[in-house]
This record gives structure tokens, sequence and C-alpha cells, in this order.
């Protein structure tokens, strides 16, 4: 039986919330394997399984012209998939988040912050790329 990311995602979250305050990435996973193996799943738990999905980019700095074409730029290359995004300017600030699915990339995620932080020194700016679970999990509580 072969599983899809959305249901090892859902198998994932009800480990976590089973675990409760002894949840760790390693203890987490082993209870996902153990589900997962328990169902017949035939799910190759790889290295870069935490690094696909959804990841939530947030950016912030003084406006100037450029600095949309160049994290879009930046991210297209990396062959990213720009689900969402909303961008605000407030007086001389400018402020976006976007969500982006970086699951067909050829970079993984710890790569592509790598070139985030090339564009935010390069663009004088601040971006933050988390993934979307981590993302949820910060402001669940």
């Amino acid at each position: 039986m072969k599983f899809t990311e959305d249901e090892i995602r859902k198998i994932t979250f009800e480990a976590i919330n089973e675990l409760g305050d002894k949840a760790t990435p390693e203890s987490v996973k082993e209870l996902v394997r153990g589900r997962v193996e328990g169902l017949g799943g035939d799910y190759k738990f790889e290295k870069g399984d935490a690094s696909s999905g959804r990841v939530i980019l947030t950016s912030f700095g003084l406006n100037h012209p450029g600095i949309v074409a160049g994290v879009t730029k930046a991210l297209g290359d990396a062959e990213c998939d720009i689900q969402d995004l909303s961008q605000k300017l407030l007086g001389d600030f400018f402020t976006m988040i976007m969500v982006i699915d970086i699951s067909s990339s050829h970079k993984d995620l710890k790569e592509i912050q790598e070139e985030m932080n090339k564009v935010a020194e390069l663009m004088k700016i601040k971006i933050y790329l988390q993934h979307e679970d981590v993302f949820r999990f910060m402001h669940r509580i």
C-alpha cells in the first residue's frame, strides 16, 4: 500500500498530538513509521522528506524596486511553485508573505533557504523561510 504525502502528514499530526510534550523529531518519526508499516505501507522515509511540501516565506525591509522580482526569480530558478502571495507597503517599509510548494524543486529546503539568504543580503531585506508544519505548530500555541 502506498501512502501520499497528505496521508503521512495526517498520521504525523496524530502522532504529535498523541505524544504531546514528549514529542521529539525522532519519537514522532518512529511512531509514524510504526503506524505506516502496521497498515502495510511501503512509504520510504528519506532524508529529503522533511523538506518537501509547502513552505512559508516572510520578508520585510525598506522598500525599493526589484524586491519581488529578485525573490520570485530565485524561487523560479529553483522550480518552486508560488501558491499565494501577499505584499504590503507600510510607509517606506515593504512586507511580503508567500506560500510556496517546493515538492517539485530540485533543491531541498536548506538549499532554498541559503538561496533566499543570498537574495536578502543583495536586496538588503530580511527573508525567513519555514516549513508549513513548523509554522503551523509554532503558531498553534
